[in-house]
């Protein structure tokens, strides 16, 4: 199936032929969604960007801006800290995670301030070992002197 180009069209672009030598080969004939209408969400406002925000959601890519993306991050640390095996690990996910918030505090981006602290990471350690002896029910705190360590 030959295709006549309209006259003033002196060439094919590359794009145009591979275009053409696909639907040759039928390669557009069974796409999922072909034929049918784009969906359409009925109850939100327009919005230019549904489908980048669609694919995102479907990848499970979220972009936020640096520090609210560090907010984030160190809420998630906290959990992992509060939920780590040993004290040491503990200690070290929040001592990294500060690390990254000093950073942040003395080279602050554009956009939301940070507004958080570097953890204190000793208090975050005294809690660890209080879940730690409450979700064992031993009686003392793990860590402390004349208490094996976990």
């Amino acid at each position: 199936m030959t295709e006549r180009k309209p006259p003033g069209v002196p060439f094919d672009s590359w794009v145009d032929k591979q275009i053409r030598d696909a639907q040759g080969r039928g390669e557009f004939e069974r796409l999922p969604g072909a034929g049918e209408p784009l969906p359409v969400e009925v109850d939100s406002a327009y919005d230019e960007l549904w489908w980048i925000r669609r694919k995102m959601a479907r990848e499970g890519l979220s972009v936020l801006p640096p520090a609210l993306a560090l907010r984030k991050e160190a809420e998630d640390a906290l959990e992992a800290a509060y939920a780590a095996p040993s004290e040491r690990i503990a200690r070290k996910i929040i001592e990294d995670i500060n690390v990254k918030i000093k950073d942040m505090m003395f080279k602050p981006p554009p956009g939301p301030p940070l507004g958080r602290k570097p953890y204190d990471v000793e208090e975050v350690v005294r809690a660890w070992r209080r879940r730690r002896a409450a979700a064992t029910g031993t009686p003392g705190t793990p860590g402390t002197p004349g208490t094996p360590e976990s």
